[in-house]
């Protein structure tokens, strides 16, 4: 009898933590925080990012990360499915998407903008593939080239759309 009370309490427990960490946002598969944005990017603080300069997120486009990486993860990999997208915090999760050439692969992506500031070094990309074997999935090498291919397609499109909107002015 006592074991099994124990053993009540001890599941009681862990349920609660585990619902903690969900309700203060832990996420398992996120990087890990480093700091306040303000304190990580050198823009003046939130009144500046609010009324100050167009490369900063919250001033140009309403998102907390800076919005030319944003709008430009999202261009560059718009032909994959979104599962998730949150703009305050950053982070794009595609679903898994199967290439129509190798429909026994599949790919998925989480992005993170980690800055303000439009910076190489402001993102971070994580690939995961896996290829079928017999009637299930399996994980598989990802090429560390095809992360870099993203991180510069998205720099790439970046760019350019600053430089829009730097003529548009």
């Amino acid at each position: 009898m006592r074991n099994s009370w124990f053993r009540c309490a001890a599941i009681a427990v862990l349920a609660l933590t585990l619902g903690a960490c969900e309700s203060v946002g832990i996420v398992p598969d996120a990087p890990p925080p480093t700091a306040e944005p303000s304190a990580r990017s050198n823009n003046g603080g939130l009144i500046e990012t609010l009324f100050g300069g167009s490369d900063q997120g919250v001033a140009s486009g309403g998102i907390a990360v800076n919005s030319y990486l944003w709008r430009a993860s999202l261009d560059t990999m718009s032909f994959m499915p979104l599962s998730s997208a949150d703009p305050f915090g950053g982070v794009i999760i595609t679903d898994w998407y199967t290439p129509p050439e190798t429909p026994n692969e599949r790919v998925k992506v989480n992005i993170y903008i980690l800055d303000r500031q439009l910076r190489a070094d402001g993102l971070r990309i994580s690939v995961f593939r896996q290829a079928r074997d017999g009637g299930s999935w399996q994980q598989a090498s990802v090429d560390p080239q095809t992360i870099r291919d993203i991180e510069n397609a998205i720099l790439r499109r970046a760019r350019e759309l600053r430089i829009a909107n730097l003529r548009a002015q």
